[in-house]
């Protein structure tokens, strides 16, 4: 039995909410895998008379379409849908029934323009959390516009296909055969993507805003409430909303919520932010600050969105080691997340570069599902907290090298190896290994300020003061980005309320 009593008491108030009949359309064979597919058909189709099993020939097999009479689908699962995409296949039934998809009523039209046949395929994982909102955006696009149709197909039953095509990395999507994208991504950056960036006209009637928010992490987003709340005119511009919490599988640490995973978390600032009348600018880039009359903000677009005050909260993202190899293999051996793509390297060595706490939980991770994984340590000692490295210690399968430097990535389609030097003696060591993980930290996003007048420090961090105000006026600053020593959920949040505590009062005495 494949649906435990569990998974099926979760499924079954989901089916309930099924509009009409649906079919599973399923395509297998004698191996077993396929008996796996027919069989998790089977079981699922018993939790609901709405649902039917029927014989079909996709373009991929062992796999299962689901579909409605007289309703062209084009939404297959090729694997079992558990783990992290049950909520797909929960969403995928529901929605092939007739349940309209609940997202920004903007995007349905956009979607529905598409007239060009496409065919999208996802590689994932199911302990990948960055995978469903793929997965989803594509079924979406699947259920809305008849000329687009999405297979996800599951890592671990198509071992041979990921080795052949070279997929280090997950999600990874195909579109027509070809490598389209890598990584988390939302439906607005994937439609985006299909249709390219929207014009500079679409911002031409913006007003002139009281606060505008540059960032849509922790941040940014307590920025935005506060000020709205203040009854003031608010927008938000940011590249993708929830910020560095997206990349985070759970947090544990943020007060009141004992846990909570970083995609929910996500979700949970946008619908937050959404209540309120918020002009929130998603997949949208700036690209020069500078301050005139107003404050002028110049969007990748050529847009320029005006406004009497600024708050700055745009964020960081992982730190590259800088050395030959990481750029070009980044997806095909060179990675982040060990959560996400761990279970691709099952069986083989890995390295780990970073013995932070970041570092030593992701070693202790892909512990236990790699033949073996090596630590690189720049520093002396390990930098982790000390339940930590004790633990990473005590695990037979892990080797920790501290006190060298990473000099290189080998390999020829993908990663093959790491170079390293001690830094005591100056011996080289070349390391044979299939995978790296990089996990030495954060650089704050405000490479597009070096030509402002905003003063950053040598870290290119932003200077603020305890109010937020940076060295321009009517211009703040929030979060990861700025020189606050803690990098902290909690600590965005509340220096985002600061600063938009802090504009309001500019804006009360100018």
């Amino acid at each position: 039995m494949i649906l435990d009593e569990t998974l099926r008491g979760q499924l079954k108030p989901y089916l309930q909410l099924l509009e009409n009949d649906i079919i599973l359309k399923v395509d297998s064979d004698e191996s077993e895998n396929g008996e796996k597919i027919r069989n998790f058909v089977t079981e699922l189709a018993s939790l609901s008379d709405k649902i039917s099993v029927q014989e079909a020939k996709l373009p991929k097999s062992p796999a299962f379409e689901i579909a409605r009479e007289g309703v062209v689908s084009g939404l297959v699962f090729a694997g079992l849908p558990l783990g992290h995409e049950l909520n797909s296949l929960v969403l995928a039934l529901v929605q092939v029934s007739g349940r309209a998809p609940k997202i920004d009523p903007e995007l349905i039209p956009r979607i529905k323009a598409i007239k060009k046949s496409l065919h999208f395929e996802t590689y994932v994982s199911l302990t990948c959390h960055n995978c469903p909102d793929v997965v989803q955006a594509f079924n979406v696009m699947t259920i809305l516009n008849p000329n687009i149709s999405h297979t996800m197909i599951e890592g671990g039953m198509y071992k041979e296909e990921v080795e052949e095509k070279s997929i280090m990395a997950v999600p990874t999507v195909f579109k027509d055969g070809e490598e389209f994208t890598s990584g988390r991504a939302t439906l607005e950056e994937l439609l985006e993507k299909i249709l390219g960036p929207a014009g500079s006209e679409e911002f031409d009637e913006k007003e002139l805003f009281d606060v505008l928010v540059v960032g849509g992490g922790p941040a940014g987003a307590a920025s935005a409430i506060y000020a709205a709340r203040k009854g003031i005119r608010t927008g938000v511009l940011a590249e993708r909303f929830g910020g560095q919490p997206l990349e985070t599988l759970g947090i544990e640490n943020l007060i009141g919520t004992p846990y909570i995973e970083g995609l929910e978390l996500g979700r949970q600032l946008e619908e937050h932010v959404k209540k309120y009348p918020i002009d929130l600018m998603k997949t949208q880039r700036a690209v020069k600050l500078e301050k005139k009359e107003q404050v002028e903000v110049t969007l990748e677009n050529g847009a320029i969105l005006k406004t009497k005050s600024l708050i700055l909260a745009t964020g960081a993202h992982w730190r590259d080691l800088g050395i030959p190899g990481e750029q070009e293999f980044k997806t095909k051996g060179v990675a982040y997340c060990p959560h996400c793509d761990g279970p691709l390297f099952a069986g083989k060595d890995v390295a780990v570069v970073g013995g932070g706490n970041s570092g030593i939980e992701a070693a202790i991770d892909l512990a236990g599902v790699v033949k073996h994984v090596t630590v690189l340590e720049f520093m002396p000692e390990l930098k982790a907290d000390k339940v930590l490295v004790d633990k990473v210690y005590s695990l037979a399968n892990v080797t920790v090298v501290t006190n060298v430097e990473t000099k290189a990535i080998t390999g020829t389609d993908k990663v093959n190896g790491v170079d390293y030097v001690s830094r005591e003696t100056g011996e080289a060591t070349h390391l044979d290994i299939a995978g790296i993980f990089i996990q030495i930290g954060l650089v704050p996003n405000t490479e597009w300020l070096k030509e402002s007048s905003i003063e950053l420090n040598a870290r290119g961090e932003i200077l603020a003061d305890k109010e937020g105000a940076t060295s321009v006026e009517g211009v703040f600053a929030a979060g990861d980005c700025t020189d606050s020593r803690y990098k902290q959920i909690i600590i965005s949040m509340g220096t985002g309320a600061t600063a938009a505590l802090s504009a309001f009062d500019y804006l009360i005495r100018n």
